[in-house]
């Protein structure tokens, strides 16, 4: 399966619960059908293309944490907000101009154990589409967000 993140839109209220109540917040986590973003695997490669073009933007870092072992943390709705204006401000071609697969194999950019090539791209493309798309739109409810690391 491997390391893989995500983010699920809640509101302000459901994110005050979640750092009162960790064991609500995993259960509540479940449901699959709650508007998110899954970055598979993908993260680490966006992480570092976005650190490349200068965007201040942690996928795995930023966060109040919710829980003890750190697979949830909160992003209010301010630091959606904000997120969603940086992300939107940076279209994927800004950060494509820093893919270098050798140099991402090099650095053991996750997955560890594979190489990065040409072809790798356009799912990194994909998947910042994505979650620019839920940043965006979580911004204009109000939202706020719950990241997810499973591993």
């Amino acid at each position: 399966m491997g390391m893989t993140l995500g983010f699920t839109r809640v509101t302000q209220e459901q994110l005050d619960r979640a750092y009162t109540d960790p064991d609500w917040a995993e259960k509540y986590l479940r449901d699959e059908d709650l508007p998110g973003c899954y970055l598979e695997k993908a993260w680490a490669g966006i992480q570092f293309l976005l650190d490349a073009a200068g965007v201040s933007i942690d996928l795995y870092e930023d966060g109040c944490l919710i829980d003890k072992e750190c697979i949830h943390l909160g992003w209010h709705a301010g630091m959606v907000a904000d997120a969603a204006r940086d992300l939107s401000a940076t279209p994927f071609e800004a950060l494509a101009a820093h893919f270098d697969p050798a140099k991402m194999s090099a650095e053991e950019i996750y997955p560890y154990r594979r190489c990065w090539d040409d072809d790798d791209l356009d799912y990194l493309r994909e998947q910042y589409v994505e979650l620019v798309e839920f940043f965006v739109a979580t911004a204009a409810s109000g939202g706020a967000a719950i990241r997810t690391f499973s591993f």
